[in-house]
Order: C-alpha cells, then sequence, then structure tokens
C-alpha cells in the first residue's frame, strides 16, 4: 500500500497528483539570478508561483519566446538562461504575478 494515496502499489496515483496540484504559493514570486553550482553560467530563477505545471510550462514558454533565450522548469521553479531578473520582472508585473 502506499503511504501517500492509501492504494496499492501498482495503482498509485501520487505521482499524478504531484504533477496537477501546484505547491501553496507563500508571498508574491521572486524573480533572483543564480550563479553557484552552474559552472559560471548564471540563470534566472523565478519561484513561488501559484501554478500547477502545465501552466508553469506555458508560461515558461512565453517568457523564453518573449525573452529569446532558453529555459526550463524543474520542480515548479521557472529557470531562465543569462542574468534576465528585470525584464522577467516586468513582464510577470504586466500578468499580474507580482
Amino acid at each position: 500500500m502506499c503511504p501517500g494515496c492509501s492504494k496499492p502499489l501498482a495503482s498509485c496515483i501520487c505521482s499524478q497528483l504531484k504533477k496537477t496540484i501546484a505547491p501553496a504559493a507563500i508571498g508574491p514570486a521572486r524573480v533572483r539570478y543564480e550563479a553557484q553550482g552552474r559552472k559560471g553560467k548564471g540563470v534566472t530563477v523565478v519561484s513561488g508561483l501559484p501554478l500547477n505545471e502545465e501552466k508553469l510550462i506555458a508560461l515558461s514558454k512565453e517568457l523564453k519566446r518573449k525573452l529569446g533565450v532558453g529555459g526550463t522548469v524543474k520542480d515548479f521553479v521557472i529557470e531562465l538562461q543569462g542574468d534576465r531578473g528585470e525584464d522577467v520582472a516586468q513582464l510577470l508585473r504586466v500578468k499580474g504575478y507580482l
């Protein structure tokens, strides 16, 4: 039996629930620049958005297209290549996330 959903392990739905349920957002969204542990390649990190994984991926695609950068979504966090914090913050303000 799965401890999370109380179903047999063969029919466990916990991994599917994690993708559809957004973590509880504490405060406003945060935009920061990180370079440590990335071999000098800095990324702009957007966290704290109250969106599920599908909506985060859609927002990430929109940000990447508008800014002309690469990026990814990992663990409900959007990572964009380069130091684009000001631009990301402005776009998120327009959309009402900041």
